[in-house]
């Protein structure tokens, strides 16, 4: 009997299935690098900048890392981020080189050099000056050749063959031709202030250079005799200070009140053991601080005995705590704005050498700023009972000298943020020594730059408050260090007055020297050979110091921006981390605007920190260090890129192995779409191509999408907003494409005939969505697109790189028939529902096995169904709708009243093509095991079984 029985016949040659040589793995990190080679080979960067001559031109001015090591996960966002927007400003009409740069003096490289040499036993201080530099030089290029690599396996693409680095000789030639203008124009001096300084390091810091952490010091209370005052009743007592820093008394030249401050006269009558203080002292302090005081002294019964104003304490005067024993100065009361009850006692010890507040005053009311420490943290040898001590071993004995004189009433640990330096972690302490200072208020630089700041345009616009805040407070600008390696202080001063020399042509022949032979030459040479017969060089000191490599930085628009031809001056945008508002951002302006009198970009952009995936600082000793190399040979690059998009990078952001498994994941999504494009436009022709107005709504309210997305990533782009952007396209992926439109369009695009009006506009609206996502895509997975452009188009067709965003037409937009969508799509929901509870319930596998019956009692959504095949769109095998509330057995959603569902099973046959479940199947007898749909398609032209 079997073999009476019909041979089934196999329908797969009939079927339009898939076809693309795209693989589903991606294998990016063995793939990108062959790219990679492929872009070099090609040209490409310079292919983007002959396609870009005549259009506007967007400058991105690169902020230069230091080139000293490995890059870290934030170098890697940093550089990601400005690839992703110079190439979508490519890609949307622009021109947009990308020059990258190097930062190459200063401190860190000085650093890694010197200890290379303390590791051989070597003090770097016996070596030549120039030999130094040449090695810091050598090691700057090597890491700038490594970091090169880095980066470009990131997939930037940029001016890789020539950079810009701040130690080629022209741009030190350049940034000494700044300098030289603020000399000439008076706003450089030498003055001495009290700076930010290492011990460590024998060097002042700038406030970049620093970061804070948790500090143990010794707190003290500290007496000092009154002993001139106009009040009677104070003529016997103490004034009480209170300070963490207890190296700094000797350097004590004044006390501060707070003019509106309450202060109290106290007498102590009762004592706790161990207490410093003796019994029956009268002293001062301010009221709301008395109490703590007490505590901290060891006082356990005291009297009020009068309250004064701090405005009355004015013309009292202490005595220095070790009167007697070289501190014979008087030491005044003062009035200060910087008092305040927080802490302490309400007077605050003034040591104008080793503060800024202090400094102030001691300014302000003509106190002497002594020279107490040296640079290498030393006391000089004329400072009386410490000379010699370090300042950071000296604790123990400034509080034994003070206990002798019976001046120490408190002693104890206190934990506080205290400056560091960022290379040695080793404590810094603020030293008055000479310094080369930028005036804030010559030539109005201040104000210059507070009004740059309001033609900037911010993102985050709280960047702007932040920077201006800075500016408006800021003391001048310290430009000199004590170092070795960088462009040296060009300059020559007068010994005897301080006076700069300036003179055009000693200027010219300095800045032509550096030009030639580098920095190195203000060190090698004779002076006479850039002060020439008209200056006596016994009458002028060549100054040796090294400019802050923030001025060297900040001089880069200067000699990138202005001197290559395919840039802008002033930049159109400046884009590194919120700390540079304190850096690379400040110094730009005030280099800028002391020299051009506007900022050197138009728009600054800040992004936050990469910190590991529980919010804490990265850091390799912890543990919780996660490398760009690491992520980039597992993962790839593509992942990377995807992750910084995926970020709200305007704050702080996280990262972690779990999270970039998610990225993976995404990433994944996102490859499926365009492979499912891929496969499904194989062989697409233009004479396939549907005009708008004859498709389906379906294919017409994916029209509208695409012009919805067309104008939010223009949008995105202009606001440097890439978060967005990227979620808006990975949502239409992997909701609006895959899993609506393409999961209704298979069996139109596999079943159909091959020139049916549904496949055709199918075709052709997955033709439009290729050309738009890819390229939309194209900034951020740069490695992923190029590959699925070849993949279509072969491998010698031109880069997805070189093509431009397509135009998308406003007539595309249909509003109206979007809101008629989200009604379909809502009542999709509702069916989809029911059907996987009957899938999980195992009573029907796919979906065309159901035949649900759909009821709705509201009329707008009725009316939103007409016209429209809903089985198809529900991809059942039928749909029964029915106006009415439903029975109470059915599915609802509590989001999408007014409708329900109750899935019944399909009647007929399963279509052996389609598999459609429907009673048509057999009507047709020469193909009894087809529907009609498939019968009449199996016969037309281009179906593999005609």
């Amino acid at each position: 009997m079997s073999g009476d029985l019909p041979t089934k016949r196999d329908y797969r040659a009939t079927i339009f299935l898939p076809q693309t040589d795209l693989p589903m793995r991606a294998g990016l990190p063995q793939k990108e690098p062959e790219w990679l080679e492929a872009w070099e080979k090609s040209a490409l960067y310079q292919s983007l900048r002959d396609a870009g001559r005549d259009r506007p031109r967007f400058t991105l001015h690169d902020g230069p890392p230091y080139a000293n090591g490995d890059i870290h996960i934030g170098h890697a966002m940093n550089k990601i981020l400005k690839d992703v927007i110079v190439r979508a400003y490519q890609m949307t009409g622009h021109d947009a080189p990308y020059v990258p740069g190097w930062d190459c003096h200063g401190l860190p490289i000085e650093w890694k050099v010197e200890e290379a040499y303390r590791k051989k036993g070597k003090n770097k201080d016996e070596v030549d000056p120039v030999e130094f530099r040449k090695e810091c030089r050598a090691f700057a290029a090597k890491w700038i050749d490594r970091q090169r690599t880095q980066f470009k396996r990131l997939g930037i693409l940029g001016n890789w063959d020539n950079p810009y680095t701040t130690m080629a000789y022209e741009a030190e030639a350049r940034i000494v031709q700044e300098l030289l203008k603020f000399a000439m124009s008076g706003a450089l001096y030498r003055g001495s202030k009290p700076v930010m300084w290492s011990p460590v390091e024998k060097t002042a810091l700038a406030e970049a250079e620093v970061e804070y952490h948790d500090h143990s010091s010794t707190q003290i209370d500290v007496a000092f005799p009154i002993i001139k005052t106009d009040i009677e009743a104070l003529s016997t007592a103490k004034v009480v200070i209170w300070t963490t820093t207890p190296w700094t008394i000797p350097a004590n030249r004044a006390i501060c009140f707070g003019p509106d401050i309450d202060y109290v006269l106290v007498e102590a009558d009762e004592l706790s053991d161990g207490a410093l203080i003796k019994r029956g002292t009268r002293f001062l302090v301010a009221e709301a601080l008395l109490s703590a005081f007490a505590q901290r002294a060891s006082i356990t019964v005291h009297g009020v005995v009068e309250r004064y104003r701090g405005a009355d304490l004015a013309n009292t005067v202490c005595a220095h705590p070790w009167r007697g024993r070289g501190y014979e100065f008087d030491v005044p009361l003062l009035p200060g704005d910087h008092v305040t009850v927080d802490a302490g006692t309400g007077f605050v010890h003034t040591a104008p050498s080793h503060g800024e507040d202090d400094f102030i005053v001691g300014q302000k009311f003509g106190i002497e700023v002594p020279m107490t420490v040296g640079g290498d943290g030393r006391y000089y040898d004329h400072m009386p009972l410490v000379a010699g001590d370090h300042v950071y071993k000296v604790g123990d004995k400034i509080c034994d000298l003070l206990a002798e004189n019976h001046a120490l009433w408190g002693k104890s640990t206190f934990v506080h943020s205290y400056p560091h330096s960022w290379r040695s972690k080793a404590p810094l302490i603020f030293r008055n020594t000479p310094q080369w200072f930028i005036s804030m208020e010559t030539n109005g630089l201040r104000e210059k730059a507070l009004a740059g700041i309001e033609q900037v345009r911010w993102i985050p616009a709280r960047g702007k408050n932040r920077i201006r805040g800075m500016v408006s407070d800021r003391p001048d600008w310290v430009i000199s260090r004590q170092r070795a390696w960088g462009v040296p202080i060009t300059v020559f001063a007068n010994p005897v007055t301080g006076e700069i020399l300036q003179d055009d042509a000693v200027n010219a022949r300095i800045v032509a020297a550096v030009r030639e032979e580098g920095a190195d030459a203000w060190f090698a040479g004779d002076p006479k050979r850039f002060l020439g017969s008209d200056h006596n060089p016994d009458d002028w000191e060549a100054i040796t110091d090294i400019l802050d490599v923030w001025f060297d930085s900040g001089s880069t628009h200067s000699f990138v921006l202005e001197e290559r031809e395919e840039l802008n001056w002033p930049a159109s945008l400046y884009l590194e981390g919120s700390d540079q508002h304190r850096g690379w951002f400040q110094s730009s302006l005030l280099e800028a605007c002391g020299t051009r009198g506007r900022p050197p970009y138009e728009a600054v952009l800040t992004h936050g920190f990469t910190l590991d995936a529980d919010g804490r600082k990265m850091s390799k000793s912890a543990g919780t260090g996660l490398s760009p190399q690491d992520i980039v040979d597992q993962y790839g690059a593509d992942i990377l890129r995807l992750w910084v998009v995926s970020t709200d990078y305007f704050e702080d952001v996280r990262i972690g192995k779990e999270i970039i498994k998610g990225q993976v994941d995404a990433y994944r999504k996102i490859r499926n779409t365009l492979r499912f494009l891929l496969g499904n436009l194989a062989g697409f022709e233009e004479s396939e191509r549907l005009p708008i107005d004859q498709m389906p709504e379906l294919e017409q309210w994916v029209l509208h999408r695409m012009a919805e997305l067309d104008a939010l990533v223009r949008d995105k782009i202009n606001g440097f907003d890439f978060n967005p952007y990227f979620q808006a396209l990975y949502q239409f992926c992997i909701v609006e494409l895959s899993a609506l439109y393409f999961d209704i369009r298979k069996d139109a695009l596999y079943c159909d005939a091959k020139d049916s009006v549904r496949r055709r506009a199918a075709r052709t609206v997955l033709d439009l969505l290729f050309y738009r996502l890819t390229s939309w895509l194209a900034p951020i997975l740069v490695f992923t697109t190029e590959e699925v452009w070849q993949a279509r188009f072969g491998v010698d067709a031109k880069s997805v790189h070189l093509q431009q965003f397509p135009e998308t037409s406003a007539s595309w937009r249909n509003p109206d028939l979007a809101e008629k969508w989200t009604k379909i799509r809502a009542i999709r929901r509702v069916v989809t529902g029911a059907l996987e509870v009957e899938r999980r319930e195992k009573r029907i596998g796919s979906s065309l096995q159901a035949a649900p019956k759909l009821y709705i009692d509201d009329l707008e959504l009725m009316a939103a169904l007409d016209g429209l095949d809903l089985a198809e769109i529900c991809i059942t095998s039928s749909v029964e709708v029915i106006v009415g509330r439903g029975p109470d057995e059915a599915w609802r959603l509590d989001d999408v009243p007014h409708v329900a569902v109750l899935v019944e099973q399909a009647s007929g046959e399963k279509c052996q093509r389609c598999w459609v479940v429907s009673e048509e199947v057999g009507a047709d007898a020469a193909n009894p095991d087809i529907c009609n749909r498939c019968a009449k398609t199996v016969q037309a032209p281009g179906c593999g079984a005609a």
